[in-house]
């Protein structure tokens, strides 16, 4: 019971959050919200970048191998398919594939 209104809670929260600008900012948006909604995303997408490429350690087995070929098939697929959401989930497939079955660590 505690989890589901935890779960609730959160989901509020997160629409709330959405909702936010268009509630505040009904008739004219400004300049700098436009802005920051142009170049967010993609700060974001490289910060997490960034942070998934970390701790990769191309001097010792399995050399980074397996986070650059997931993350080739994020790119491979986002050129292809051009939507975020099939590229991020099979990047993400395959690179468990690749850690689970197939590179011992």
């Amino acid at each position: 019971m505690t989890s589901a209104i935890l779960v609730a809670v959160m989901a509020a929260a997160t629409i709330l959050l959405c909702f936010l600008p268009f509630l505040i900012f009904r008739e004219k948006t400004p300049r700098y919200i436009v802005y920051l909604g142009e170049v967010l995303p993609a700060a974001t997408i490289g910060m997490l970048v960034i942070y998934c490429f970390k701790d990769v350690s191309v001097l010792s087995a399995p050399f980074g191998i397996p986070e650059l070929t997931a993350a080739a098939c994020v790119i491979g697929l986002q050129i292809w398919k051009r939507n975020l959401l099939i590229s991020i989930l099979g990047g993400t497939v395959f690179y468990m594939i690749l850690i689970q079955m197939i590179v011992i660590t």
